[in-house]
């Protein structure tokens, strides 16, 4: 028999995180790089081993043609990747096409994996014939002709627009043809729908609950079918919805590395992930969905670090203290933001105080206290702030 892998090379792989961080390989979708689990690194990779790896001819993957591509293939191209890097063991997280590998490496290789996370994938993607045709599309018009329609997949109009969504498309343009295509041929013969009752290991199964590529209908598929499948749909998100809504997606995944995670993984880092989940639905209920998603929308590969930092910290281990209910927190932070002069801060922890509670009458007591030991100029900036946010609650 013809070995599977004899015409691929090794896929272009980076590692990121502590050397003796648990290991997770992380699979991307099709048309992007791995750049696409950029949202969600900074924070894996505080207590695992990471390594994300690019399809063939996708980011810094040499190109590869049909027939050498295949789901089986790609699936044995990262158990070389793990046995490269002496990994016995690993958990695995893949999106779309990724995800389909993991699916794969499940069935067929289950001793590898210590857990598994599939992302916007599916058993089935649907009648092989449209991949085929996608496949001749691109071989004669080039991955360029896919620009306009694949944001519309991808995530809500506009999105593409933002850095994030930008990236993205740019990771389309620059795919390799033959390789995109041979990749559409590959998702044609995919179909694992009668082998999902082997799959033993933990598995996680999530779904963009507006996702046109592989609705939630798919999800629901794999979760029924593997036993013990647990199934996390997330409002609000397409195909990509770890780019468009990375913070549900995040907690998600953390949730389930934690729960899976192998016995004796250092109860530092079960603490990190653990305290990060709950600074997020903390700063959640403070400040609103609509403002932590766009922070983490607009959060990039430099910035990541620091908002897992502001979340665990900040959040996590400060405003979830008892010595102060979330009232009196918020009038201090108010007091502070006057006295340092931060008014965009300030204007948004105003709006923070009206959600724990404080009144115009009780917000206004606090900015006339920081007058007399804050001085005047300051208070009177922090009052036609105060005042211009208000109206918007009026």
């Amino acid at each position: 028999m013809t070995d599977p892998t004899a015409e691929l090379r090794l896929p272009h792989s980076r590692l990121d995180g502590p050397a003796d961080g648990a290991p997770l390989i992380l699979g991307p979708s099709l048309g992007t790089s791995m750049r696409v689990w950029e949202p969600q690194l900074a924070a894996l990779a505080r207590d695992h081993r990471v390594l994300r790896w690019d399809l063939p001819g996708h980011g810094g993957s040499v190109p590869a043609s049909a027939p050498a591509v295949s789901v089986a293939a790609l699936a044995e191209q990262v158990v070389r990747l793990a046995d490269e890097q002496g990994w016995e063991r690993f958990a695995y997280a893949g999106i779309s096409l990724g995800g389909a590998v993991g699916l794969r490496l499940a069935v067929h290789h289950p001793d590898r994996l210590v857990s598994l996370a599939v992302l916007c994938s599916s058993a089935y993607f649907g009648a092989p014939d449209s991949w085929r045709d996608r496949a001749a599309t691109v071989l004669a018009r080039g991955t360029e002709s896919l620009v306009a329609s694949r944001p519309g997949v991808w995530f809500a109009p506009g999105f593409e627009d933002t850095p994030p969504g930008s990236a993205l498309v740019d990771d389309l343009r620059t795919a390799d043809d033959k390789s995109y295509a041979a990749c559409c041929l590959a998702v044609a013969e995919h179909d694992l729908r009668d082998e999902l009752a082997a799959v033993t290991v933990p598995t996680l199964v999530v779904a963009g609950r507006d996702d046109p590529a592989a609705p939630p209908s798919h999800a629901r598929t794999i979760a029924d079918g593997i036993p013990g499948a647990s199934l996390t749909e997330i409002a609000g998100a397409a195909h990509l919805a770890n780019a468009e809504r990375p913070a549900p997606v995040l907690a998600a995944l953390l949730n389930h590395l934690e729960a899976t995670s192998p016995a004796g993984a250092s109860a530092v880092n079960v603490g990190d992930a653990t305290r990060h989940g709950a600074g997020m639905a903390v700063r959640r209920a403070v400040l609103g969905d609509h403002h932590v998603d766009r922070a983490v929308a607009r959060t990039t590969a430099f910035t990541a670090p620091f908002q897992d930092f502001i979340t665990r910290y900040a959040w996590a281990e400060i405003w979830t203290r008892p010595g102060l209910d979330r009232r009196t927190r918020s009038c201090v932070t108010l007091t502070a933001l006057v006295a340092g002069g931060h008014h965009d801060e300030l204007a948004m922890h105003v709006r923070a105080a009206v959600r724990n509670g404080l009144s115009r009458e009780e917000i206004r007591e606090v900015l006339l206290q920081s007058a007399v030991y804050c001085g005047v100029p300051a208070a009177n900036k922090a009052f036609s702030i105060a005042d211009d946010v208000l109206s918007e609650h009026a």
